[in-house]
């Protein structure tokens, strides 16, 4: 991608999280971010560790989660009551436990914890509807004090997600197993109109389920692009959105 080589992990079967300190002034502001990979790898550096460099020049604590990518390796599912697709399930539980570390942990990190992001690419941005939709119920038992925290993420964005449209003919068929509410946080996306891998009917599909429920969105569709282009500056406009999603923070009182 952009003339680089980028680095991908599999067969993970024991998640982590590392927290990325922000850089000079600390805004208070962290965002949990989902590398994507189709749930069979993960984009650790083009949709991960490039992404914490990026938020925490900007103030922002970066937590990047290395989840369980069930189609890639051996990993637990758990005893997942849930309504989505089982297969990403340890995904969503990872998500979950991470969220509920984050806000038990937020003083010590210096973070506000009514001020934590989630921001996800390919199947990581799946991973953000998830999230955004299915926090109310830990999908697996509760362990610890971090498993009463809340899961909800306060604003979250998705940059070129799959697995949100049903591909019918509808091109606003949206994931059934997804149920967005009038309490699904505030929604940022990207997605260029010339992905040949994930179509960006996964988008809009979703974009109109947030606009039927009145949930604060802003849709950016663009011409050239393609998938996965992470951060990495090429010639086309799209390159531009982490500029735009900075000034959306803002609007949003994040920033």
């Amino acid at each position: 991608m952009a003339g680089r080589p980028w680095t991908y992990i599999s067969n993970v079967s024991r998640p982590t999280l590392t927290v990325y300190s922000p850089k000079g002034i600390n805004t208070g502001a962290a965002v949990m971010v989902f590398p994507g990979g189709g749930y069979q790898i993960l984009a650790i550096d083009l949709e991960g560790t490039e992404i914490c460099d990026w938020l925490t020049s900007k103030g922002i604590t970066c937590v990047l989660l290395k989840y369980r990518v069930p189609h890639g390796g051996p990993s637990y599912q758990g005893d997942c009551d849930c309504m989505i697709n089982p297969k990403p399930a340890p995904a969503v539980q990872d998500a979950q436990r991470a969220m509920g570390i984050i806000r038990l942990h937020a003083a010590e990190w210096k973070i506000n914890p009514h001020k934590i992001g989630v921001i996800g690419f390919s199947a990581g941005g799946h991973l953000v509807a998830a999230i955004s939709n299915d926090w109310q119920k830990r999908l697996y038992r509760p362990i610890d004090e971090a498993d009463r925290q809340s899961a909800r993420p306060d604003f979250a964005i998705t940059l070129y997600p799959g697995h949100l449209w049903q591909k019918t003919d509808d091109p606003l068929a949206f994931n059934r197993d997804l149920h967005v509410t009038a309490k699904t946080p505030p929604t940022f996306m990207v997605h260029a109109q010339n992905d040949s891998v994930d179509n960006p009917n996964h988008t809009l599909s979703y974009y109109a389920q947030l606009r039927r429920a009145a949930v604060p969105v802003e849709l950016h569709i663009f011409a050239e692009g393609g998938h996965a282009f992470g951060l990495r500056r090429t010639k086309y406009p799209i390159t531009e959105w982490p500029a735009i999603v900075e000034k959306w923070m803002r609007t949003i009182g994040v920033l």
